[in-house]
């Protein structure tokens, strides 16, 4: 699950210590210890950013699978020899 942490993270490469699960009220530290200014909106945006790409990898992780599940059936393997295979 990603988290508000996560955004932190990925917009300020330079936060180490984060704070709090409240964008609003977040105290962030570099190495330091000096405080890291945030942006909130930013913050948020870079989450759904986040999140929309990590759905997006899990749909074509299992649209992978089951275009090479189809591929399989396709050569004449059976439901059995396929679960054999891919577990």
């Amino acid at each position: 699950m990603l988290t508000i942490h996560d955004a932190v993270r990925a917009v300020y490469s330079n936060a180490v210590t984060i704070r709090g699960d409240d964008v609003n009220s977040l105290e962030v530290v570099d190495e330091n210890n000096n405080p890291v200014t945030i942006v909130p909106a930013t913050v948020e945006a870079e989450l759904v950013t986040l999140q929309n790409n990590y759905a997006n990898e899990q749909q074509a992780q299992a649209n992978a699978k089951a275009s090479a599940l189809a591929k399989l059936t396709a050569l004449g393997l059976t439901q059995d020899e396929v679960k054999a295979i891919v577990g």
